[in-house]
């Protein structure tokens, strides 16, 4: 590696392939002192050095594994705390995998979110079709499909409204409602695999394309901006783990999606506290945490922003409350793309139901679209 505008070498890293993955093993740092002694390359050794920090001694990377596994991992941590107000849990905060409480799980249990994300990732390795996604939706409802153990527990109001309208034959880009006060976090939740199929598409075509999944229960176009932002946010992830670069352009995405496509600039407007570009200054009483839409990808934003381990984003957002499992979920998604899966507590991720099955899903997720990004 080298800068650019001079052409010399600085910085070396060497790396050792192990399958499919290459491992960082180490890196070197080698300077002219003649020809530097006079520049500041901070900026340069900051950003080698955060590279390296998710780089070394970590296999280079599983994106579908670590956005998933990190999800559902934050899903599940919140399922026992759901509908808890922020002053209850401050003074006994969730510190750990735990069981039971607002919906008499078992530890390790996943929610909704994690079922309708899995649903949407095992339709996705057999290709992109609306339709059978809503179906798959109404499979999980009605059969339990994807659920951790055969039944349904929990469900927000317009997804269950939407599963309905599927069930009765609607086509699946019209079953969401499309009115204002259906803005709710139930596309939000599951939007994340779908960035595996769009992540090398024009930016009109994942936008177009990240609307109509999420209409299939959310179709205002609120909902589709939040689902779209968080999936640009990811997809730059996926990049350079750099959750302050990532956000920066996200919101690059969105206002230009917002200007492309003529949306109501009332619309735009709903972003106002992450386009201004501080939302990593306002403190957690300044953040929200209920089930609208905006809230949630606040929140989420904000969590991986002020946090430094998938552990410390994941339970940062547990221990907002209210919508926990889904603020849970859709940070967990952000903080695995962030630090791998292979940052995760093994008693966590010990403790998640389906692991295997799961896990398969997941490969064939990752080996479908590495064969089409090619």
């Amino acid at each position: 590696m080298h800068r650019s505008w001079t052409g010399k070498e600085i910085y070396r890293a060497e790396f050792h392939q192990d399958g499919d993955y290459y491992l960082a093993h180490g890196f070197f740092v080698e300077r002219n002192n003649e020809v530097y002694k006079n520049e500041d390359d901070s900026i340069d050794i900051k950003l080698f050095n955060n590279l390296l920090k998710h780089l070394k001694d970590r296999k280079l990377w599983n994106h579908p594994k670590n956005a998933i596994l990190g999800l559902i991992v934050g899903d599940a941590l919140g399922v026992p705390v759901e509908f808890q107000n922020r002053e209850s849990l401050s003074k006994r905060s969730v510190k750990k995998m735990i069981g039971y409480g607002t919906h008499n799980q078992p530890a390790g249990t996943w929610s909704d979110d994690s079922s309708l994300t899995l649903c949407l990732a095992d339709e996705l390795t057999k290709g992109f079709d609306l339709d059978k996604i809503g179906k798959s939706f109404v499979s999980w409802l009605d059969e339990g499909r994807w659920t951790p153990y055969g039944n349904v527990f929990d469900i927000g109001i317009g997804t269950r409204k939407a599963i309905d309208r599927l069930r009765k034959g609607e086509v699946a880009y019209l079953a969401g409602d499309w009115d204002e006060m259906s803005n709710g976090n139930g596309s939000l939740m599951r939007i994340l695999p779908l960035l595996f199929h769009i992540r090398y598409l024009p930016i009109l075509d994942r936008y177009e394309i990240t609307r109509k999944v999420s209409s299939i229960t959310h179709g205002h176009v609120r909902a589709a901006l939040a689902c779209f932002y968080y999936l640009e946010f990811a997809k730059v992830l996926c990049e350079y783990s750099l959750p302050t670069y990532a956000y920066k352009m996200a919101n690059i995405s969105l206002k230009y999606i917002v200007g492309e496509l003529n949306i109501n600039e009332k619309e735009y407007d709903q972003f106002h506290r992450l386009t201004k570009g501080n939302i990593h200054e306002l403190s957690q009483n300044e953040i929200k945490s209920s089930g609208y839409v905006i809230d949630t990808l606040e929140a989420s934003i904000w969590c991986v922003l002020t946090s430094s381990s998938y552990e410390e984003s994941v339970l940062k957002a547990v221990n907002l409350g209210e919508d926990t499992d889904t603020t849970g979920a859709v940070t967990g998604g952000l903080a695995g793309l962030i630090y791998s899966a292979a940052a995760i507590p093994l008693e966590w991720l010990d403790k998640i139901p389906r692991l295997n099955e799961i896990e398969i899903v997941i490969e064939q997720l990752r080996l479908k679209y590495k064969e089409e990004s090619r």
